[in-house]
């Protein structure tokens, strides 16, 4: 726990300057659950567990913040009376947060968030990479008639332009997502079973880590929390079993965030489900959010990451429509 605790702050962190260098963002955004709930509850509960969470970490020659303005925003409100008016509300909370200026890491919420994070970049989404640590593929076309279901999260990204799809961990599809994964170029997707192979796993295993070392250019990384193994994150929405252990996550954000030609440029931690008998899904949401804030101050420190300006807590807020003008 950090000295000088401050209860509702990420890592318990005190706000001392105007200016912001990472954003904490939180969406406690549920709609589209299809099995477990709770998702709501989530940013909130990650908030709260991160305070437990140590803030050394070995890549770094200082303690968190390290020299970093890391700002803890209040959380999305719900606005909306409908699926696609909250989509739109979402983006128009998180827009002033994505202009290049600072770092947001945002905290969900069920990973329908994920096509307004998009919307909200300011950079342009067919230069950009997702990288996706996830159980599920979520490239189906609908789920029991909602096409923006949690279920088509990442499909829905591909319409909207994004330029390239790695998925880390999947073990959880269907046989139409399976024929997407085989016949749309811009998806590579890195199974489970091959990843953890007691046989294989290593050689593909040093695959995917080329790869995540070879993108070039922007990256947005979505952690959608049940691409750990299922004892890691017993009460997210759908825990899966075969997953990522602690260390494989570890490695895969490092290797990512030190590509040279890579630029991460955001970051979400979804499907985050408060336990009821045990803090340990929301806590090891929040060590995966600490991981990825390490990790981009690191690349501030080494020259990675720059912005040429700092702005401040208070941001205009531009009305999005986007969602709500789509054809039905």
């Amino acid at each position: 726990m950090a000295d000088g605790y401050v209860e509702g702050n990420f890592l318990g962190l005190s706000e001392s300057i105007p200016e912001v260098d990472v954003v904490i963002l939180s969406l406690p955004y549920e709609l589209t659950t299809s099995y477990g709930e709770g998702t709501a509850k989530g940013p909130a509960a990650c908030i709260a567990a991160s305070a437990q969470v140590e803030i050394y970490d070995s890549l770094l020659s200082e303690d968190l913040p390290a020299g970093v303005s890391i700002h803890t925003a209040k959380e999305w409100g719900g606005f909306g009376n409908s699926l696609l008016a909250q989509l739109d509300s979402m983006t128009t909370y998180l827009q002033p947060w994505f202009v290049g200026d600072c770092f947001p890491i945002v905290l969900g919420g069920e990973h329908g968030i994920l096509p307004t994070v998009m919307q909200a970049q300011s950079t342009s989404l067919s230069e950009i990479t997702i990288v996706q640590i996830d159980a599920h593929a979520d490239l189906r076309s609908q789920l029991g008639g909602e096409k923006w279901s949690h279920a088509c999260a990442a499909a829905r990204t591909l319409e909207m332009g994004v330029g390239r799809l790695i998925q880390i961990g999947v073990r959880a599809y269907s046989r139409e997502e399976a024929e997407v994964i085989e016949n749309d170029s811009r998806v590579q997707t890195f199974f489970a079973r091959d990843l953890m192979s007691p046989c294989d796993g290593t050689k593909v295993w040093q695959e995917l880590l080329a790869v995540l070392s070879s993108i070039t250019g922007p990256v947005h990384l979505s952690i959608d929390i049940d691409g750990m193994d299922g004892a890691l994150v017993p009460d997210t929405g759908t825990p899966v079993a075969g997953g990522l252990q602690m260390w494989h996550a570890v490695e895969a954000i490092e290797v990512l965030f030190a590509n040279p030609s890579a630029k991460i440029i955001s970051s979400d931690v979804n499907e985050i489900v408060p336990g009821k008998d045990s803090p340990l899904t929301q806590f090891t949401a929040a060590m995966l959010a600490t991981k990825v804030l390490a990790c981009h101050i690191h690349a501030r420190q080494e020259g990675r990451w720059h912005s040429p300006t700092r702005n401040g807590k208070e941001r205009p807020l531009i009305e999005c429509d986007y969602f709500q003008s789509l054809p039905v």
